[in-house]
């Protein structure tokens, strides 16, 4: 019994030696040491209440508040107007009421995120990063939890589906499926795009994003912050660079960034739009008279089944830059393919503006454009099936009342595969199918 008595007053002399708690005050809830003095409270007692309150989420509080944090931190340097569209944290009782309110549960990393940030306001540009050609403009807001409530679905095809973005220019969301129904993986994330091949509009095509919102999220912050997304005029463009597409020619380098674009992509028919920005820089030590102006281009573009189109004409979209010592020339077109990936490769034609009869070739890299994973819903595929039994219990109906003529019907109380697929009139994001051409071409 005394050695009993020993062990409990020696772990409670441990558990209240307050240099313990410190290690995981900072691992759990990220507490630094001037928080720590601004609190006036034991390593021991911060830990408790900070457990009182995310306990549930302590699996993934660290993650996403370093995430918000590091984001916050980079915006603030390049993008302040963006920090003052985000929300404040939510309440564990507000996110507990929408559960209610849409009948389904919210994953944990999911609240866990909504309880540092509720998303944002709806505004331009948003957070989710934008895309800009020359008659099309994408801006994603991140939805704050009672919008994205307001927009939860539960028509056919996009049923218990919750969005986490809009775009109010083009309509444009990305949902995450709450359960795994019609096809998708719970909490998957993914743009849907309708089947403009389909007869019925609730055929549509997932294309995912991610697996998860923790790791939806944080990569996309990852890819902010370590510049991988170019911010341009204030806003996060979400052009992917392979550190590889770079070329160097003389005293030239074309470097090249891509982007797919789901809400101008169909996949019935298929139709994948991509686009791509070109920088083409002049080493700054270069001497004066290399200085140079570009007069044309050419391309050679495959698609994944090897056919090859050639392109070649003046200058590019429309303009012929001067390249000079330190001179950086930036541009944005597009292509679209027939198939899931395909690459371009050519090069530029220049003419020295002091050698005016010398002329030369500025080699682009070869640059490859992939559609992401995509999946149908077989929303459409049940519906279908479902129509062809009414259809065959129909047909033996009529065959027995021709065999049978005082015999009743049989019973039409049955189930079926579609009696509650209407759509929620509640919904308030609607979704227009893809539209629009390659606003200039290639």
């Amino acid at each position: 019994v005394s050695s009993c008595c020993y062990l409990s007053r020696r772990l409670n002399q441990l558990s209240n030696h307050d240099p313990l708690w410190k290690r995981h005050c900072k691992k759990y809830w990220l507490i630094s040491e001037e928080e720590k003095s601004q609190r006036n409270e034991s390593w021991k007692a911060i830990f408790i209440s900070a457990f009182c309150d995310l306990g549930r989420y302590i699996r993934y509080y660290a993650t996403l508040k370093k995430a918000w944090d590091d984001l916050e931190r980079y915006l603030g340097q390049r993008c302040p107007r963006m920090i003052g569209s985000l929300k404040e944290s939510v309440r564990e009782e507000d996110l507990d009421a929408v559960e209610a309110q849409i009948g389904c549960k919210l994953p944990d990393d999911y609240r866990c995120s909504f309880r540092i940030h509720n998303g944002q306001k709806l505004v331009v540009p948003g957070l989710m990063g934008s895309m800009a050609l020359s008659n099309h403009y994408r801006s994603e807001d991140l939805l704050d939890i009672d919008t994205a409530a307001g927009g939860f679905q539960q028509r056919l095809g996009l049923k218990q589906c919750l969005p986490l973005t809009f775009c109010i220019h083009t309509g444009l969301s990305q949902y995450m499926a709450l359960e795994s129904v019609e096809g998708r993986n719970k909490y998957e994330i993914f743009y849907q795009c309708p089947d403009q091949m389909a007869r019925n509009p609730s055929t549509i095509v997932m294309f995912i994003t991610g697996t998860s919102y923790l790791e939806w999220f944080t990569s996309y912050v990852n890819k902010v912050v370590t510049g991988g997304y170019p911010i341009i005029r204030d806003q996060i463009f979400r052009y992917v660079h392979d550190k590889e597409c770079v070329a160097t020619t003389g005293d030239i380098t074309v470097s090249v960034s891509t982007s797919f674009l789901p809400e101008l992509s169909s996949v019935h028919p298929p139709h994948y739009f991509f686009t791509y920005r070109i920088r083409i820089e002049m080493s700054k030590d270069a001497l004066p008279e290399k200085a140079c102006q570009l007069d044309s281009r050419y391309w050679k573009i495959t698609n994944a089944k090897g056919d090859v189109e050639e392109v070649q004409g003046p200058g590019v979209v429309g303009e012929f830059p001067i390249i000079s010592p330190g001179r950086v020339y930036e541009y944005t077109s597009c292509t679209t393919f027939s198939t899931t990936s395909g690459y371009m490769e050519g090069y530029y034609t220049f003419h020295c503006l002091y050698y005016k009869d010398k002329f030369f070739n500025v080699t682009i890299p070869r640059f490859h454009m992939v559609c992401p994973t995509f999946k149908v819903s077989t929303a459409a595929t049940k519906l279908v099936r479902g129509l062809e039994n009414q259809l065959y219990q129909e047909r033996l109906r009529e065959l027995g009342r021709e065999t049978n003529p005082d015999e009743h019907a049989v019973d039409d109380d049955e189930d079926s595969t579609d009696s509650d697929e209407d759509e929620d009139q509640r919904r308030v994001l609607a979704i227009p199918p893809p539209s629009g051409r390659c606003p200039y071409s290639t």
